[in-house]
């Protein structure tokens, strides 16, 4: 089974435009900072430990990126631009797209949908947690490539159960805003807390308690 970078990888390398081409020494380049910026995050990492990890010199790494900081873009840039909008957003989308009975429902459909993309790309979104909020040029894409995206499309059901009655009247960020808080802190957790030995991790529990804080806390004030 091939590894998730690995993964990652074959798909850049499936794309066609200059910008994603790449020799086999970068490929290698690309692949061990990959892995030492997911174990060690970015300020911790060096050029001569993804050198040694790639086996080529470290001033191959220099001739290919002026620096470390190119590297990270080599890799955060094309996922962020290339996989995670087009591909990955796009099986977002076919929950988003959906038409859901109720509240709940759209929620464990986003939460399986999720589930499922980190547990096959979790190396790599290791390396966007721990690195976007340090660099504003890779929150400026998030933004635009990722969370506009996503805002569009979540406010049309958050608005269809508005009118509906099953969610309370505020601005659709604010909603959106609230539920993501909630969903993602579930999906963290059970992604990095629960695998830990000896945690007592429930997840059905877990789930349905997020689903129900969600729905409650979102559910319109009853005179």
């Amino acid at each position: 089974m091939q590894e998730p970078v690995e993964q990652w990888l074959q798909e850049l390398l499936k794309l066609d435009d200059d910008e994603a081409k790449m020799t086999e020494k970068q490929l290698k380049i690309v692949q061990a900072a990959s892995e030492i910026f997911a174990q060690k995050g970015f300020a911790a990492s060096s050029t001569s430990e993804i050198a040694q990890r790639a086996g080529v010199a470290e001033g191959t790494i220099f001739r290919h990126y002026k620096t470390k900081k190119d590297l990270l873009f080599s890799i955060v840039a094309p996922v962020m631009a290339k996989l995670v909008a087009p591909f990955v957003l796009r099986d977002f989308y076919k929950v988003l797209d959906s038409s859901f009975d109720s509240l709940d429902q759209m929620l464990r459909a986003i939460i399986e949908n999720r589930i499922a993309f980190l547990e096959k790309n979790m190396q790599v979104f290791k390396i966007f947690i721990q690195e976007i909020p340090f660099h504003p040029d890779l929150q400026e894409q998030f933004q635009k490539q990722i969370l506009s995206k996503v805002i569009e499309k979540f406010s049309i059901n958050i608005q269809k159960f508005q009118k509906q009655g099953a969610v309370i009247d505020w601005a659709p960020t604010t909603v959106i805003r609230l539920t993501a808080s909630a969903l993602i802190g579930y999906v963290l957790s059970r992604s990095f807390s629960g695998n830990v030995s000896g945690n007592a991790w429930h997840d059905d529990t877990e789930r349905e308690a997020t689903i129900a804080f969600i729905t409650k806390g979102l559910a319109p004030e009853r005179q």
